[in-house]
C-alpha cells in the first residue's frame, strides 16, 4: 500500500512540475522550434573550440582541426590563440599562404606583452612561410 501512495506522490510531483516544494510558479520553457538554429545548438566557449582542435590537430585530422578552429573564431573573432593554431594546421597541410595570414592575424591580436615567447615562434614560422612561397614562385604561392 506504500508503494501505491508514494507513486501518487511522485505523479503529483511531476505533474506539479515541482512548483509547490519551492514554494513559487516556474514558468514551463517553451520547447525549442526545430529550425530555430541558436536553441537547436549552443556553439561552445571559443577556448573549447580550440582545445577539441588541438586535440584532433595531434591526430593529424587537419579537416576537423579546421573546423573546429574556424568555429573559436566564429564565437569570438579576436581569440588570438585560435588564429595560432589555425595557422600551424595550415602549415601542416601545405597552405602556406593561409597559414602566413593566420599567424598574422594572431600577431595583430595578441595583448602586447602575453605570449612573448610564443610571437617569437610565430615570427620565425612567418620567415619561414615567406622563405617557402617565395621557393615556389608567384604564380603558385603555396598551396589554396
Amino acid at each position: 500500500m506504500r508503494w501505491v501512495v508514494r507513486i501518487a506522490l511522485l505523479s503529483a510531483l511531476a505533474y506539479a512540475g515541482g512548483s509547490f516544494i519551492y514554494g513559487q510558479n516556474q514558468p514551463a520553457q517553451p520547447p525549442a522550434a526545430k529550425d530555430d538554429p541558436v536553441r537547436a545548438f549552443a556553439s561552445p566557449a571559443a577556448s573549447k573550440s580550440v582545445e577539441i582542435g588541438d586535440f584532433y590537430l595531434r591526430r593529424k585530422k587537419y579537416k576537423a582541426a579546421v573546423s573546429r578552429f574556424l568555429e573559436a573564431l566564429k564565437t569570438d573573432p579576436h581569440y588570438a590563440p585560435a588564429y595560432r593554431e589555425l595557422g600551424k594546421v595550415y602549415e601542416k597541410m601545405g597552405f602556406w599562404q593561409k597559414s602566413l595570414d593566420a599567424y598574422q592575424k594572431y600577431l595583430d591580436e595578441l595583448p602586447s606583452a602575453k605570449d612573448a615567447r610564443e610571437a617569437k615562434d610565430i615570427h620565425k614560422a612567418i620567415a619561414r612561410l615567406q622563405q617557402e612561397i617565395i621557393a615556389e614562385g608567384p604564380s603558385s604561392g603555396g598551396r589554396q
